[in-house]
């Protein structure tokens, strides 16, 4: 069965990146979550996706620039103003906390292609570990480096390259990288590509599958999972064509 990750949690319909997004996804339906781990100047892990926290949240600055504290002073509604309450923007700890206490699969993603946030790995592996959810959890990133010694230092979690472009035997990369599947976008999976990779052993998961087309197309295939931010929709059409 193709498993449906919620990317930064149930963002279609909730804030990208809040515990209420990784919340309604799991009510929703999906298998696992997608998120973005970026580090504040007093070393802390925390879950929002990008450097800046100008488009997701009512502050400006780049997040390396906060520490922990006042970063949790930001409403981080984003677009959905009508919402009752505020929402912060969660540490990585208090999401792995939560996940630890459900049956889902997460997939962090290192945002550390842009800022090289130095020792980011470690603090990740080290808090998996904590919480016990190794087998649980995939690491991936734009930042090939990173993953590699992600998978150096801790043989046991799983890690994926993210590929934005399309690679010429992309299960023949993920293989000698000690990755056992790939992430990428959805343009870069066409049906050969999930296939020759699925054959070799190597799972493939496509980001943000949003379209019913491409949802249709890719559970057809028996892709290992797929990345969006519709979980709801997306297991919709996995019952659809299962009873097909």
């Amino acid at each position: 069965m193709t498993l449906i990750l919620a990317h930064r949690g149930y963002a279609a319909e909730f804030p990208e990146n809040t515990l209420l997004a990784f919340k309604e996804a799991e009510k929703a339906g999906a298998n696992g979550l997608e998120l973005d781990v970026q580090m504040t100047r007093d070393g802390e892990l925390v879950v929002i996706h990008d450097e800046k926290v100008d488009r997701t949240t009512d502050g400006t600055g780049l997040v390396m620039e906060y520490n922990f504290e006042d970063l949790r002073k930001l409403d981080a509604r984003f677009k959905f103003k009508e919402l009752p309450r505020k929402e912060q923007i969660p540490s990585l700890s208090e999401v792995l906390e939560w996940l630890s206490g459900t049956s889902m699969v997460c997939n962090i993603e290192l945002k550390n292609s842009i800022i090289p946030y130095e020792g980011m790995e470690e603090k990740v592996i080290n808090m998996v570990r904590a919480y016990d959810l190794s087998d649980r959890i995939i690491i991936s990133s734009f930042n090939h480096y990173s993953i590699v010694q992600s998978h150096i230092l801790a043989p046991e979690i799983e890690i994926a390259p993210l590929l934005s472009e399309g690679l010429y035997m992309p299960w023949i990369y993920a293989q000698s990288i000690k990755a056992k599947g790939f992430h990428p976008h959805w343009r870069a999976a066409p049906d050969q590509i999930v296939k020759a990779s699925l054959e070799s052993g190597i799972e493939v998961r496509p980001y943000t599958v949003n379209k019913e087309t491409e949802l249709e197309r890719l559970f057809k295939v028996n892709c290992s999972a797929l990345i969006t931010d519709d979980p709801a929709k997306a297991k919709r059409i996995r019952e659809k064509i299962k009873q097909a």
